[in-house]
């Protein structure tokens, strides 16, 4: 694991140059109540000046929908916005994806009602499970493994932190971050995440990239900080890199 600052002189000499981050646990405190999740200070502010960048893009990459993403986050701007694991990119789902994620929901939804603190969350592309409110955690952990035993194995599992989400596409964010590099042309990527589905960012960065893990746990990212306040620090630290990289 190296040291993130390190890493920023170079990238900044890199462009077209590619920052993707992550939302909840990353720009944001996580919270129980997910329309809370607000940014945390700072975070808007220097994400206006990177992309107001010569040759910097701003992604966030959200397992969030595009809509849910940008209503909590307030976050506006020239972004790209990618939502759903990657599902959403060039706008809604088909209605036949959106039919089997209803009937998805509609499995789901008698199970969940019956373990107390759990909550059926419907996202455009998916279908998520959370026991994050759940206080018996033994309940917690049955309920999440009974929607395992439920869905169709075919259909996509990202599990996370005290969530289990199922898709009805195979997106994920590291098939995302392919495509924005493609489309950009960028030279370096740097990516944040704090989540199981970040690993699929991480796993798909160079030599000449920058992965960045947000808290504990293992990571195939390079680097890591401790929590949103110090991800709103290195992304300042990289600001001040691309002006200096600029004279």
């Amino acid at each position: 694991m190296t040291e993130p600052g390190a890493a920023l002189p170079r990238l900044a000499a890199r462009r077209p140059l590619l920052v993707a981050s992550d939302y909840d646990g990353v720009l944001a405190p996580l919270h129980d109540d997910p329309s809370a999740a607000v940014p945390q200070p700072g975070a808007a502010e220097v994400l206006a000046r990177l992309a107001a960048r010569d040759g910097v893009t701003v992604a966030l990459v959200s397992g969030r929908g595009v809509a849910d993403l940008q209503q909590t986050s307030g976050l506006s701007g020239p972004y790209r916005f990618v939502g759903s694991h990657g599902a959403e990119f060039d706008g809604p789902l088909s209605g036949e994806l959106a039919g089997r994620r209803d009937t998805l929901a509609e499995l789901l939804a008698p199970v969940v009602a019956g373990t107390p603190g759990a909550r059926l969350e419907v996202k455009p592309a998916s279908v998520a499970v959370h026991v994050r409110q759940v206080t018996d955690r033994a309940a917690a952990a049955a309920l999440l493994e009974r929607a395992r035993e439920l869905v169709d194995p075919a259909l996509t599992l990202k599990p996370g932190k005290d969530v289990l989400e199922v898709a009805v596409t195979d997106a994920d964010k590291g098939s995302a971050v392919q495509r924005l590099r493609r489309e950009l042309g960028a030279e370096a990527v740097v990516y944040l995440g704090d989540d199981v589905t970040d690993e699929d960012a991480f796993g798909v960065l160079g030599p000449d990239d920058l992965g960045v893990k947000v808290g504990p746990g293992e990571t195939r990212a390079t680097a890591r900080v401790a929590d949103p306040a110090e991800t709103v620090a290195l992304l300042v630290a990289l600001d001040e890199a691309l002006a200096a990289a600029s004279g």
